[in-house]
């Protein structure tokens, strides 16, 4: 097989026998990038001197016995919006084009400690703020499953380098769905892990209070692996939740005899695509002839979901974005008329439409008058949310659906209409309003070929049910393709 059409699994497998090594593994990689990624644009930065370094140093600590682990001399791509020290770090926008952080992030240095090597830096949404990569400052990324159709966002360049082979796994960064959805339309796995489950230091942050760092990979073995090496309590993140239930890949059993699952009708109802629709089912029936119990319900508040996350998302990113202002570091306008004058330029000229058009609605809704009539009801409202899917799990296991209600649009339709793009959010970011994890798994094809996603959606901290339940739906149809 192919060192590029390897799982990370594999190829670290195979690199622990000898069958290759992490330099040669690197080199091919990084020979992918350089034949395919003009056509794609997953990346913003690759980083070959120091990828081959790093292969070097991890093949003479895997030969002296010091690494051993399942991503060891495995190449990964990471998020631009995620730091990496001394390798630049932009968002994918004008304001940061020139900034190299001083330190990486914790879920970096844990990829590091495991055994990682970084290739480069992933294009996306500028500063994670949007669904199909088009906002970033470098370009769109095109889904290479049909250069035509966009990959999805924000982390959309991480799952389409996935999808291409220009590294064997990715990380992102998950607000609303920013690692799903794009992990659907790319045909990939992707995870969003339980919120506190990985440190968020590093991270440069969106909305504070629903981002969370996740695996991008080729199967559910490979993010259960990932998902391994990246949780971690971080006492410098406040957030970060301690936990000694993180043997993930303990969980990839093939069997799902008496798992309770439900889908919301709600998540079945207008507005999603037949073909979506039809594959889910199939998906469901899957697994319940592997012995689930698979029932209807009504999850309700759904319909509140996406006002209240675009709410408090443009709020928090409102708060964020103000530290961007031309004098520490990132853009700053080249002629100006004092001080506050060159706030306005350096601010004006460095962020694209689509963050200012965020950071005005959350300044508005943050402002005296609307405060209590928005962004208070916002919060409100997600606390209904979450008391919504406490009561569904006291019955359930998890809850299955799509991960967004079509398969990917074509490059310039969202941005046509930014609202329609924001509905598409509408299945995923109640997650991210309640904490909880889900994850996004292939789950077929439409006729034009795209790829359609299948979202599990856990209880906090219940992972393993979600790895599970993934693992017996992708065994069940890797055993169909074969026969």
């Amino acid at each position: 097989m192919n060192i590029v059409d390897m799982t990370a699994v594999q190829l670290s497998a195979a690199i622990m026998e000898g069958r290759t090594t992490a330099v040669e593994a690197a080199e091919a990689v990084l020979a992918r990038i350089e034949k395919e990624d003009k056509k794609y644009n997953c990346y913003v930065t690759v980083d070959r001197d120091g990828a081959l370094a790093q292969a070097k140093a991890v093949q003479a600590k895997i030969e002296a016995g010091e690494l051993t682990g399942p991503l060891a001399g495995v190449p990964v791509a990471v998020k631009d919006n995620i730091c990496t020290d001394g390798l630049r770090t932009t968002c994918s926008s004008k304001m940061l084009h020139h900034f190299v952080p001083a330190y990486s992030a914790e879920a970096v240095r844990n990829l590091q400690r495991a055994g990682a090597v970084i290739l480069g830096k992933t294009n996306m949404d500028e500063f994670a703020m949007g669904s199909t990569t088009e906002t970033s400052a470098y370009g769109p990324t095109r889904n290479p499953r049909n250069t035509e159709h966009v990959p999805g966002g924000s982390s959309g360049g991480s799952a389409a380098a996935v999808a291409a082979g220009e590294c064997v796994y990715a990380i992102g960064s998950d607000t609303g769905g920013s690692i799903r959805q794009p992990a659907a339309y790319c045909g990939v796995v992707g995870m969003k892990p339980t919120y506190g489950t990985v440190s968020r230091y590093g991270l440069i942050a969106y909305g504070s209070s629903l981002d969370q760092i996740g695996p991008l990979t080729k199967d559910v073995a490979d993010c259960a692996a990932v998902l391994e090496a990246l949780a971690s309590h971080d006492p410098k993140d406040s957030t970060s939740v301690s936990r000694e239930d993180t043997n993930f890949t303990a969980s990839l059993t093939d069997h799902v005899e008496g798992l309770r699952i439900g889908i919301p009708d709600d998540y079945l109802g207008e507005g999603l695509d037949g073909e979506v629709r039809a594959a889910v089912l199939q998906a469901a029936e899957v697994l319940e002839k592997r012995g689930a119990v698979v029932e209807r319900f009504d999850l309700s508040l759904v319909e509140y979901a996406i006002p209240a996350y675009y709410t408090i998302a443009a709020a928090e990113a409102s708060s964020n974005l103000e530290r961007f202002d031309g004098i520490k570091y990132g853009y700053r306008a080249e002629t100006f008329e004092g001080l506050h004058n060159m706030y306005k330029k350096s601010r004006s000229e460095g962020f694209g439409e689509e963050v200012k058009r965020r950071i005005m609605l959350g300044s508005f809704v943050l402002s005296s008058g609307y405060y209590d009539a928005y962004y208070l009801k916002a919060l409100k409202v997600k606390a209904l949310i979450k008391k919504a899917f406490d009561t569904a799990f006291e019955k359930y296991d998890l809850i299955l659906g799509p991960v967004a209600p079509t398969t990917a649009p074509k490059l310039g339709e969202s941005l046509a209409d930014p609202i329609q793009m924001y509905l598409g959010d509408i299945y995923t970011i109640a997650v991210n309003l309640a904490g909880l994890p889900g994850i996004s798994v292939p789950c077929g094809e439409d006729s034009r070929g795209l790829p359609i996603g299948l979202q599990l959606i856990g209880d906090c901290f219940q992972e393993k049910k979600l790895f599970r339940a993934a693992y017996t739906y992708e065994q069940r149809e890797q055993r169909e393709k074969k026969f």
